[in-house]
C-alpha cells in the first residue's frame, strides 16, 4: 500500500477516534508537521518507528501478507475502487 493511502486512512481514523492532528501527533511522538503531510500525501518516505508509532496511537498495526505476482481483475479493481469511496476526503 503506498504511503499516500495510508496516510488517508490514518486521517480517517484520527478523525474517527475525535483526535485532532496536534493531540496525535503528541501522543505518537511525532512533529505535527510530519503527522499533516502523511495525511495530506505530501510525505516521501516515513520511518517504521514513526509509522508504527501513529499505527499503535490509533489502535492499528502493520500486517504482512504475501504480494500478488499477478495483475489484478478489473472485477478486483472495480471492487477496489467501489472500497476506496468511503476515504475519499474530497466528498
Amino acid at each position: 500500500m503506498p504511503l499516500p493511502s495510508i496516510g488517508e486512512q490514518i486521517a480517517t481514523k484520527r478523525k474517527s477516534l475525535g483526535l485532532t492532528q496536534p493531540e496525535l501527533a503528541k501522543k505518537a511522538r511525532v512533529g505535527l508537521s510530519t503527522l499533516d503531510a502523511l495525511e495530506n500525501g505530501r510525505l516521501g518516505e516515513l520511518g517504521y518507528s514513526k509509522i508504527t508509532n501513529i499505527l499503535s496511537a490509533l489502535g492499528l498495526e502493520l500486517k504482512l501478507q504475501e504480494a500478488s505476482a499477478r495483475r489484478p481483475t478489473l472485477d478486483e479493481l472495480m471492487e477496489e475502487e467501489s472500497d476506496d469511496k468511503g476515504l475519499d476526503r474530497r466528498r
